[in-house]
């Protein structure tokens, strides 16, 4: 048996890989206002608003402004 903390092989030769575990740490800073978690998710939620859009315009034909004045 390999005494290596990544993996052991066992008598019949076969290899068992364990999983390493993560460090875990604690974030202890202040996430509330303008941060970059905070400017990333929006970025995001932007971009999929986006092409949402662009997929609803092409499904009906025209734009979203000009689909609720016709209900």
């Amino acid at each position: 048996m390999n005494t290596r903390s990544t993996y052991v092989i066992e008598e019949q030769g076969r290899l068992n890989n364990y999983a390493v575990e993560p460090k875990m740490y604690v974030d202890s800073s202040q996430q509330f206002g303008f941060n970059k978690y905070a400017e990333k998710l929006n970025g995001r939620l932007a971009m999929l608003g986006f092409i949402s859009l662009l997929g609803f315009e092409a499904l009906t034909g025209q734009g979203l402004i000009g689909w609720l004045t016709n209900l």
